[in-house]
C-alpha cells in the first residue's frame, strides 16, 4: 500500500477552502464523547462524505464531521467520528484523518475513547489517562512502502504520550475533584467483546483497559512528531471471574454521563497550553 500524497493534499486543501485555517490543536472524539464539539465557537462544519478522499464512519454513534472553530482561545478542528479496523477499513483509513489535521497545522493531539476497565481497582464511570499502550491490533499503520516519505521508518515510542500534557492533566484532575486513573491500554481489533478467558490474558500482559481504537492515530502521530494525550472513559468493568452480559446502549450511556469531565479536563488543557 501507498500514502497517495496528491490525494492527502487535495483533502487539506479542500479543509482549507472551508475555512479550516491553520488550526492549532487536533481533537479525537471517542465512543459517546461528542459533546466538547458543541463548545466550539464559529464553528465551520465539513462532513466525511465531502472530504476528498475521507473515509466514511459506519457506526451509528459516531457522527462522521469535522468541525473547525475557537475553543479557549485557541483554533481547533474536532474529529466528531472516528474510523476503525473492526468497520472494514485498514490502518491507512483509520489513521488517514490524522495526516491530514497535521498537514492544516496543529500543533497537538487529544484523544478520548470509551473503554473496557481490566484493572480492578478501576470502576466504570472512571477515566483513565493513557500513559503507555499495547498494539494487538495485528499490524501497523507504518506498514507500507513509501513511509520514509513522511517521517522516520523506524519510530521510537519510549514515551508515545506527551508527559508534559499528561501531568498537566494530573495537575487539572487533582484541582477539580476529579479521578483520574492512570494506566495501560491494550487494543484490539475487536467489533465482537472479549471472552473471560481473554480478559485473564490482558491483564496479565500488563493492560489496564481494553478497546478498540487510538493506538493506530496515536502510532502515527509519533511518526509525524506531534505530541499527543489521551483519555479514556472506562463505561464496563472486564472482570472475568464476575462478568455480565454487554449492554451496548448501558456503554453509550455511562460515556455519556462522564462526559462533561473529560470535557472539563480538554478545556483547561487548552486553556494552559502555549503553542507560540
Amino acid at each position: 500500500m501507498i500514502l497517495n500524497e496528491k490525494q492527502l493534499a487535495e483533502s487539506t486543501q479542500y479543509l482549507q477552502s472551508k475555512g479550516f485555517d491553520k488550526p492549532e490543536i487536533g481533537i479525537v472524539l471517542g465512543t459517546g464523547l461528542g459533546k466538547l464539539a458543541d463548545e466550539i465557537e464559529n464553528p465551520i462544519e465539513a462532513h466525511y462524505n465531502h472530504i476528498p478522499f475521507f473515509p466514511l464512519a459506519t457506526v451509528e454513534f459516531h457522527t462522521g464531521k469535522l468541525i473547525y472553530g475557537d475553543f479557549q482561545g485557541k483554533k481547533v478542528v474536532v474529529m466528531q467520528g472516528r474510523f476503525h479496523l473492526y468497520e472494514g477499513y485498514d490502518l491507512m483509513d483509520v489513521t488517514y484523518p490524522i495526516r491530514v489535521m497535521h498537514q492544516l497545522g496543529i500543533k497537538k493531539l487529544f484523544i478520548s475513547n470509551a473503554s473496557g476497565a481490566l484493572n480492578l481497582n478501576f470502576k466504570k464511570g472512571d477515566m483513565m489517562l493513557i500513559e503507555d499502550h499495547i498494539n494487538l491490533q495485528g499490524s501497523s499503520p507504518l506498514a507500507f512502502k513509501n513511509v520514509a516519505n513522511f517521517g522516520d521508518r523506524f519510530v521510537d515510542m519510549l514515551e508515545p504520550y506527551d508527559v508534559d500534557m499528561r501531568q498537566k492533566l494530573i495537575e487539572i484532575a487533582k484541582r477539580e475533584g476529579i479521578t483520574l486513573q492512570r494506566g495501560v491500554y491494550v487494543s484490539v481489533v475487536g467489533p465482537q467483546l472479549e471472552t473471560k478467558a481473554e480478559y485473564r490474558m490482558l491483564k496479565i500482559i500488563g493492560a489496564d483497559a481494553v478497546g478498540m481504537s487510538t493506538v493506530p492515530e496515536v502510532i502515527v502521530a509519533n511518526h509525524l512528531e506531534l505530541p499527543i494525550v489521551a483519555v479514556s472513559v472506562l463505561t464496563d468493568e472486564c472482570d472475568p471471574d464476575n462478568l455480565n452480559p454487554v449492554n451496548i446502549q448501558e456503554i453509550i450511556e455511562i460515556a455519556g454521563n462522564t462526559e462533561p469531565k473529560m470535557v472539563k479536563l480538554f478545556r483547561e488543557l487548552t486553556k494552559q497550553l502555549s503553542l507560540t
